[in-house]
């Protein structure tokens, strides 16, 4: 971990700064070498070649880095979100795209379930999603319907006796392609609009399910994402997840979360961004002397550097808040505008990290194969995902004068 500037560098004064514990910067020093050791490896094929590794999820399931909100009897660890987001950082730092899919299995889908589902639900699909056996996502997402996914889902479902039976298509799903149990979304009663909303958990065996296509992008490569078709799909009335036309309560508290998740993906990459910087900088030798000898590199470094440590303490600040949250008070007050602040704030000024990073690599950084490439490809996507920034503007300003 020394070689990563921060908290590992010098814990007593990073650890007051920061406000970590000892037990959580154990935590962190221990998932980043978990990670740096297992996941790194992964991450230059995953970019190269939107490859998906299979023996990946029970590895980190066997490690016990799945489950950890989950209590020990579904297998879990009994942790908080906090403890998920120093996970969710160090892994970001070594493999972003894999701390991508395992956010999508960690929160969006195992955490939804087990602060929704009833207990049967919980008997059944939690321990194999914290032992990494069942791959999570979530689906709610549609073709035309990014930002007002609520108000424009056009996946229904429909009581057919013993089953529901759902006729739709879902898209930009994370770990879609490879997801085995998925928590979707469909509207049960078209006229109450978003009201009438539900929630089913669908595993990727029930008939009218299937993947439309594996979509590649731009960064997060090797983070599997898909189009999802629903065609006549037929669900056992027994996966309705907290009753029906109750799915909306699911979907804001849930979104509330995942925005406070994301903040430790974009700190975890702007770290490494800022390593992979000052090593070059020192390395990289120009008019006879190394780069980091002229004053407008070390003008990027201590800006990068002051940029990053405002993202460690936003980040954690809204972990702290989210991590007292409970399922009935999300998607509204300070808790809504919290996480919509902090992710936008983060994501943006990781921008601005990985954008003088480029800078002082120069010309190696513009090279598609380069690791601070792969990291700057990631920029966008978080400035999009869980609602874009101009959609975290609007639920900030509707809170601020609410009050």
């Amino acid at each position: 971990m020394a070689d990563i500037p921060g908290i590992a560098d010098r814990p007593s004064v990073m650890q007051a700064f920061a406000g970590l514990t000892t037990d959580e910067l154990e935590i962190l020093g221990t998932a980043d070498r978990f990670a740096q050791a297992e996941l790194y490896p992964l991450a230059q094929r995953m970019d190269d070649e939107e490859w998906w590794p299979q023996d990946i999820f029970p590895k980190i399931g066997e490690t016990g880095y799945f489950g950890v909100t989950a209590p020990e009897a579904y297998g879990g660890s009994g942790l908080g979100v906090f403890t998920s987001g120093l996970i969710l950082q160090a892994f970001s730092r070594w493999n972003h795209a894999l701390g991508l899919a395992w956010v999508a299995h960690e929160n969006l889908c195992m955490n939804n379930i087990l602060r929704n589902a009833n207990e049967a639900q919980k008997q059944k699909y939690l321990p194999g999603l914290n032992r990494g056996t069942l791959i999570g996502a979530l689906g709610l997402t549609e073709p035309g319907a990014g930002s007002d996914a609520l108000g424009s889902m056009r996946t229904t479902a429909r009581r057919e006796g013993g089953h529901y039976v759902l006729n739709g298509r879902k898209i930009y799903i994370t770990n879609g392609p490879v997801a085995d149990v998925l928590l979707v979304y469909a509207k049960t009663d078209k006229d109450k609009g978003s009201q009438g909303i539900s929630a089913f958990i669908v595993e990727k065996d029930f008939p009218g399910f299937s993947v439309a296509q594996k979509l590649v992008k731009m960064g997060f490569r090797g983070s599997q994402t898909a189009e999802l078709v629903f065609d006549e799909c037929r669900v056992p009335v027994e996966n309705l997840v907290g009753g029906e036309d109750r799915g909306v309560k699911i979907v804001m508290s849930g979104l509330d979360l995942e925005r406070a998740m994301i903040s430790p993906i974009c700190l975890g990459i702007a770290e490494r961004a800022l390593t992979l910087s000052l090593d070059y900088a020192r390395q990289r030798k120009q008019f006879g002397k190394p780069i980091a000898d002229f004053q407008m590199v070390q003008s990027m470094l201590a800006e990068m550097y002051v940029w990053v440590e405002s993202m460690r303490l936003y980040t954690y600040q809204v972990l702290r808040a989210a991590d007292v949250v409970d399922e009935n008070e999300g998607g509204r007050g300070d808790i809504h505008k919290l996480t919509a602040a902090g992710v936008m704030y983060v994501a943006e000024t990781m921008n601005k990290v990985l954008n003088h990073a480029i800078q002082v690599h120069g010309g190696s950084g513009y090279i598609w194969e380069s690791e601070i490439n792969r990291l700057y490809r990631s920029i966008k996507l978080l400035e999009i995902g869980a609602g874009t920034t101009e959609v975290r503007k609007m639920i900030i300003a509707g809170e601020l004068l609410k009050s």
